[in-house]
């Protein structure tokens, strides 16, 4: 037996951005930089290892908006003539740079790496990312888990229990319906959690989440095992704290990983530098900058004379980077073995989109990391939440405090001066959403497409993403316009109900450009709604609290 377990977890989440009505969107385009960016290249180191007999595992959550948009067949083809446009912008820049010492042969690497892309999601995965991940969760490697529908931030939303619970069980549904097994984990997104919202993701047949650390710290019980073992809430949800040295190495800006001279620069793009003229169908047709993934310079240091960027040395340094991580977690495992009676597990939760946008050698590392512990498992054993519950099924019970892993580790970031004011309108919106279901159990026809496309709206509406945009102050028009469309499209729709007067044409419409959640029953927001659950989700819910009643009197 390994001395400890490390549990790796990579969040995946962007907002549902899809317009039909324009040509080239400037915001969808945050989709095709991660496909591109992140989730491809992810998807080449997870099969390269797997190809190899790695044994390898990780847990990956995948947003519900996410998978939709991965999904759609409109963005799906976007995505394909945007690669082809990238693909025939890379051969010109060969051929710019031929004579330009420390930029030609990472041109080179952009061509080859764009026509491999293009190549592999068109023919390899046809277009279908979310089947790749499927497949290799088939292959024993990955534990794919759910996120809340819209990615609605639940604690400033609780106002109106009903919409919470409404966030949960539709993206427990839509998981059960893309890959077709339930969703063991649920990450709370932005790991925003209040207490009661276990007994939301009981209902769902949820038996895991994750939280920051200061809420197993700052728990109901003190946590025996502080971080390093799950407590379980009164319903028996395990929860999962996230480890503060492992998160400093590499979410740190002042120490961590990602901001190493030897790495690519995010910042210096050639969507921003060269003519707009010369990048041609590659940049915005209004004219407007915008990232395009071709960057030639290093992190060099706080300076703004960059360096070249050198994709061998880059890589070595990913090789030690992976090697001082793994020496890292087997030390503290070490370490927590002295102090602990039991098996310690390390939980190191990050953002998907880290790894190959923001730090480009970010799937190398993780590649390397998780071939080190794979073939390596005496010391520190790589495990998914539900294999370590299932080897450690009795823990502590507990109710962890209120938290976030956002700005200062509680709401801040999603309430403040920039954005307060959307939250009478959601908690608004909610309720009326609640009455009408309430008043109309068994709509039919019109008005039933209607109410399911009001519960569409009001899920958009409730992204954490638009709170979020507002503080960053990056595209805040376009969050504040979202938010207004889907409230709007909301109480235009529950009207039209109250009136039994559905416009069918303007239902279309809104049906066509807000298209996610195909099976949606708005009946999910009645209080009565139960959810239709796997059998195996509800047998492995219910397992834990038979171990309660000996902990509680131990714990107190």
């Amino acid at each position: 037996m390994s001395q400890g377990q490390l549990c790796m977890v990579l969040h995946a989440h962007l907002p549902f951005v899809r317009h039909p009505e324009h040509e080239d969107f400037f915001e969808e385009g945050w989709l095709h930089e991660a496909i591109l960016e992140s989730y491809i290249p992810l998807l080449w180191v997870l099969e390269g290892l797997a190809e190899r007999g790695v044994p390898y595992r990780i847990t990956f959550s995948l947003s519900p908006t996410l998978v939709a948009m991965l999904n759609d067949p409109l963005l799906r083809s976007r995505f394909l003539r945007r690669m082809e446009r990238l693909c025939e912008l890379t051969e010109r820049e060969v051929r710019r740079t031929r004579h330009v010492s420390g930029l030609y042969e990472t041109a080179l690497l952009y061509r080859a790496r764009f026509a491999r892309a293009r190549r592999d999601y068109e023919e390899h995965w046809q277009r279908d990312l979310a089947a790749a991940f499927r497949r290799l969760v088939d292959a024993g490697h990955v534990e794919l888990i759910t996120c809340a529908a819209t990615h609605g931030y639940l604690p400033l939303l609780n106002q109106n229990p009903l919409a919470v619970r409404a966030q949960v069980l539709v993206a427990v549904a839509e998981h059960q319906a893309c890959f077709g097994s339930p969703a063991q984990g649920l990450w709370l997104p932005e790991c925003g959690y209040t207490p009661g919202l276990d007994a939301v993701l009981h209902e769902a047949g949820i038996r895991y989440t994750f939280v920051e650390t200061h809420a197993i710290e700052h728990a109901s019980g003190p946590p025996h095992y502080s971080v390093y073992a799950p407590l379980y809430c009164p319903t028996g949800v395990a929860v999962f704290g996230r480890d503060p040295e492992s998160s400093r190495q590499v979410w740190s800006s002042a120490e961590g990983y990602p901001g190493d001279p030897d790495y690519r620069e995010y910042y210096r793009d050639i969507g921003f530098e060269l003519d707009l003229g010369y990048l041609g169908s590659c940049a915005h047709e209004l004219g407007i900058r915008r990232h395009l993934g071709i960057k030639y310079h290093r992190v060099t240091g706080i300076t703004e004379a960059k360096e070249p960027y050198v994709r061998a040395r880059a890589l070595a340094r990913a090789v030690e980077h992976a090697r001082a991580f793994c020496g890292s977690r087997r030390e503290q495992v070490e370490w927590l073995c002295v102090r602990m009676d039991r098996q310690p597990v390390v939980v190191t939760p990050y953002d998907a989109e880290l790894f190959g946008h923001w730090w480009f050698e970010g799937p190398e590392w993780l590649g390397h990391v998780l071939r080190d512990f794979a073939q390596s498992p005496e010391r520190l054993r790589l495990v998914t939440p539900s294999e370590y519950l299932a080897t450690h099924p009795t823990n502590q019970v507990a109710i962890p405090s209120p938290s976030s892993w956002g700005y200062r580790g509680y709401n801040e970031m999603w309430l403040n001066g920039h954005n307060d004011w959307i939250y009478p309108h959601l908690h608004e919106a909610a309720d009326r959403m609640v009455a009408v279901a309430a008043a109309r159990p068994r709509a039919v026809g019109f008005e039933r497409a209607a109410l399911n496309q009001a519960a569409r709206e009001l899920l958009l509406a409730q992204a954490s993403d638009w709170a979020f945009i507002m503080t960053q102050g990056t595209v805040v028009p376009y969050a504040v316009r979202r938010t207004k469309e889907h409230l709007s499209r909301l109480h235009r729709l529950i009207r039209m109900v109250e009136q039994h007067a559905v416009d069918a044409a303007e239902l279309a419409g809104i049906e066509a450009q807000d298209n996610l959640f195909p099976d949606i029953d708005y009946r999910v927001y009645r209080a009565d709604y139960e959810p239709r659950l796997a059998e195996h989700a509800l047998s492995q819910t219910h397992a834990e609290p038979a171990v309660r009643p000996w902990l509680q009197a131990k714990c107190g």
